[in-house]
């Protein structure tokens, strides 16, 4: 079968691998939809010469197939799985890491956290989606259900069901103010999720279009940092009162800073975004206002399918949040316009 490598420097290689079979405890997916996550982009861009991924961990140095997004059907089942974790044809989305799968972290959903042994992460040091199969262990699979779509299953993989965590770590109402700093994919997800939820959503970004897109896919209001200052612009859209909660999704130190100044007295601020920093003068933004910041990095596995059920019983239409589908073969161009960070989501569609 054909893979999609990143070799560094914003390179992309159609690889040819040999079809995977199931080994003790796996299964083999046939991929139906591959979703380009913003984390991609630092293997993508990361040096050929090496250094760490967005993970923390050291990049495989064999090629490895990328995409940490997968959603398909299960088309070989190894010894020592039962029926109860996979059968054949059945449609499923992957939770993308396993660790020990013994401890604390583990045994509650949390694999990426496990302290136990190094974490695979499926499309970054273990082979991931971007290709015909996949295999993966059979505790990693999450049941997607018939009123989604593959890509829509690909999406809550990671970049929706990070939107939808980071929420519900927040503890959102429909009594909350939320403003959502970045509006591209796991931004604009937030965006959707915390309206179904009940919330006033603030709505920032420097890009007019997704600002549009934002305001489509329900933004109360939208605050564009390039010509507004937001800070000033939350307080007045509060009537001085600032957001209840923030979050930001960019990574921009600015809009970073901006967020935790835009929140309220005894209100949380909850960084999503990856990589970069931020510089916090502590007793003004923080101790003098009762401030909680939290940090929140995917989700479960039993979130996963939390918020897989919550898209099904609230009609969200997660499939609206792709603006390209792409073939495997266009994965140079696909990464390439991606790498732009200017437009919406993508997904690979085998």
């Amino acid at each position: 079968m054909q893979g999609v490598v990143f070799p560094g420097d914003r390179h992309v290689e159609i690889m040819t691998f040999p079809d995977p079979t199931p080994g003790p405890g796996e299964v083999v997916l046939e991929m139906k939809a591959s979703g380009m996550c913003g984390s991609d982009l630092h293997q993508y861009r990361r040096s050929a010469s090496g250094g760490a991924s967005s993970t923390g961990l050291p990049p495989n140095p064999n090629p490895t197939i990328v995409g940490h997004e997968p959603c398909g059907v299960v088309a070989a089942v190894g010894p020592g799985v039962s029926p109860a974790e996979a059968k054949l044809g059945q449609r499923v989305m992957v939770f993308h890491y396993q660790g020990c799968t013994q401890c604390g972290h583990c045994k509650s959903g949390w694999q990426q956290l496990c302290q136990e042994v190094p974490v695979k992460v499926y499309g970054n040091n273990a082979h991931g989606g971007h290709a015909k199969y996949l295999a993966v262990p059979a505790n990693t699979l999450v049941p997607l259900p018939d009123e989604l779509s593959f890509s829509a299953g690909a999406a809550i993989a990671c970049g929706s069901g990070t939107a939808y965590g980071a929420l519900r770590r927040m503890n959102i109402s429909g009594r909350d103010t939320i403003a959502i700093f970045g509006q591209g994919p796991v931004g604009l997800a937030a965006t959707q999720f915390a309206k179904a939820m009940g919330a006033r959503v603030i709505a920032l970004d420097v890009n007019a279009k997704r600002l549009e897109r934002a305001k489509e896919f329900g933004a109360d209001e939208i605050v564009d940092p390039g010509s507004n200052d937001p800070v000033a612009a939350i307080k007045d859209l509060t009537h001085g009162r600032y957001a209840d909660l923030t979050l930001d999704t960019s990574s921009n130190p600015t809009a970073r800073l901006n967020a935790i100044r835009s929140t309220k007295v005894w209100g949380t601020m909850c960084f999503v975004g990856e990589g970069g920093d931020v510089h916090i003068d502590v007793s003004p933004h923080l101790l003098r206002r009762q401030l909680t910041l939290v940090a929140s990095w995917t989700f479960s596995n039993i979130i996963q399918a939390e918020c897989a059920t919550f898209c099904v019983e609230r009609a969200i239409d997660v499939d609206a949040l792709f603006t390209h589908r792409w073939r495997l073969d266009q994965a140079d161009e696909a990464y390439k316009l991606f790498d732009k960070q200017a437009d919406g989501k993508g997904v690979f569609l085998m």
